[in-house]
């Protein structure tokens, strides 16, 4: 519930996957959050824990107004474009949804004097590791127009925040998975291209067999090694980032991740278990620039924000995504 004269947070992007995760995250703890969405890609059946201004970033007049009727204190940036591959084809789009739309961002909390903000950034600003686990010190190399535009959004804030003193924090998240335990919200995409999700409806019989890209990896099993980190530990980590940013923490990036990596094929072995299924797929060629393995070091996350991945075993993240999609998907109202 959320408390009167709660500090009001705006969540853009909130009508998405893991914006609507952190906006019943933020309103548990105490605030009262408001989704700002154009419903591109995010869905108003997510919106649960607080008001939906329905706008689009790049439009001035529309979030000004929203970050002052709201009396907003914060604000958390998800609306982003999120796909490697969409982003290779369609660069410009990549960079006018999430270079554009953050200086655009930017500019209204600066109008609006609001200073603090929680920027969704990606491990993907890292490029090939030379390393594992990477920390936060790792060089970085985007190797794709998505990766580039997020740490493009880090650089802005780095210099908005020397400049007229906003105070920030970039979140470089790895691989987002599973869904709210109380299935109250989850992840819905169209189409769908996570492994996670994908695996789960390919063993459900609702997508096609499950294409592994790579089985000739310096890996164990010969299959891509990621860091899976549950959604629901990714959305405290931004209650506690604006909590941190409040007690006078100064602006840094922070990896958000469990320090454990699970191959290709542990994930499909645990989705087969937890939806009864083998999950049927085939092998194809690997991606070019998909590295062997990518792992976290979060140390520096537990440091500053008291945080730890706490629901992000791999049974829990493959459940929780399971139950949705059994339960939800395609049934949700997207309008």
């Amino acid at each position: 519930m959320i408390k009167k004269n709660a500090a009001s947070v705006l969540v853009t992007g909130g009508a998405g996957y893991i914006g609507s995760h952190t906006c019943k995250a933020l309103a548990a703890a105490g605030y009262h959050p408001v989704s700002l969405d154009n419903l591109t890609l995010g869905h108003r059946w997510a919106v649960q824990w607080g008001p939906l201004v329905e706008a689009d970033l790049l439009d001035a007049d529309a979030v000004q107004r929203a970050l002052r009727e709201h009396h907003i204190e914060a604000v958390i940036h998800f609306a982003a474009s999120a796909y490697v591959g969409d982003s290779m084809r369609d660069p410009a789009a990549y960079y006018r949804n999430n270079v554009l739309t953050t200086l655009a961002l930017l500019d209204a909390m600066r109008s609006a004097g609001v200073k603090d903000i929680i920027f969704s950034s990606s491990c993907s600003v890292y490029g090939n590791p030379s390393q594992v686990p990477i920390d936060e010190t790792h060089p970085t190399g985007p190797l794709s127009p998505y990766g580039q535009s997020k740490l493009d959004g880090e650089n802005a804030l780095r210099w908005y925040g020397q400049a007229y003193e906003m105070r920030w924090m970039a979140l470089r998240y790895f691989n987002a998975a599973g869904a709210d335990a109380e299935g109250q919200t989850g992840e819905d995409h169209s189409p769908e291209t996570r492994l996670v999700p994908r695996a789960v409806m390919a063993a459900m019989g609702s997508e096609p067999a499950l294409d592994i890209y790579g089985t000739d990896y310096p890996t164990p099993d010969g299959t891509a090694i990621r860091d899976y980190i549950h959604v629901s530990d990714l959305a405290r980590a931004h209650v506690s980032a604006i909590s941190a940013l409040n007690s006078g923490i100064a602006s840094q990036v922070l990896n958000l991740g469990t320090g454990r990596g699970y191959s290709v094929r542990e994930v499909l072995t645990a989705v087969g278990k937890a939806v009864g299924r083998a999950v049927p797929h085939t092998i194809a060629p690997r991606r070019a620039g998909d590295p062997a393995e990518v792992v976290a070091d979060a140390r520096r996350a537990a440091a500053v924000l008291g945080w730890s991945a706490r629901e992000s075993a791999l049974e829990t993240i493959v459940d929780t995504a399971a139950s949705w999609h059994s339960k939800h998907r395609g049934s949700a109202d997207a309008g």
